[in-house]
């Protein structure tokens, strides 16, 4: 059986972290800032990290066992 290729899409949008947990960036931060409060904006500048239920699903796709 071949190799599995990285979906490219997937790598370019998450990361991991030395622990091994997968960082992610939010949603909402490009456009329409004007009625988003400062708030809100603030807090979506900060990295998250992806949820349990798509985390090995994600793991997969950027080739990291």
């Amino acid at each position: 059986m071949p190799k599995m290729k990285t979906h490219r899409g997937s790598a370019k949008r998450f990361k991991k972290t030395g622990s091994g947990k997968l960082k992610r960036s939010h949603a909402y931060t490009s456009h329409l800032f004007s009625n988003k409060s400062q708030k809100q904006k603030r807090k979506l500048r900060k990295a998250a990290l992806v949820s349990s239920g798509d985390y090995k699903r994600i793991r997969f796709m950027i080739g990291s066992k």
